[in-house]
């Protein structure tokens, strides 16, 4: 059965009572958004379109960006903004 790509919606409680449904057409790359009185409230997505699934991503593209971000001596203004702290 071919399926069109485009999203589905669903009342919350259509949603509720079928949910196997919905994870089953997520697993086949099938967005459902759910609404509660006819406004969006949730989307269910295929896990390899929700960003957080793909896990941290690296930190190797900063390294090397906050250099000179505290001046040419990182010691001196640390503690300058200590005292400014204690005032």
């Amino acid at each position: 059965m071919a399926q069109s790509k485009s999203a589905l919606k669903r009342g919350a409680e259509e949603a509720r009572k079928s949910l196997p449904e919905l994870l089953d057409a997520a697993e086949n790359g099938r967005t459902t958004v759910i609404t509660r009185h006819g406004r969006p409230i949730a989307a269910l997505v295929p896990i390899s379109a929700f960003p957080a699934a793909s896990g941290q991503k690296s930190l190797l593209p900063l390294a090397g960006s906050g250099r000179g971000l505290w001046g040419s001596n990182s010691t001196k203004t640390v503690a300058a903004l200590r005292d400014e702290w204690e005032r």
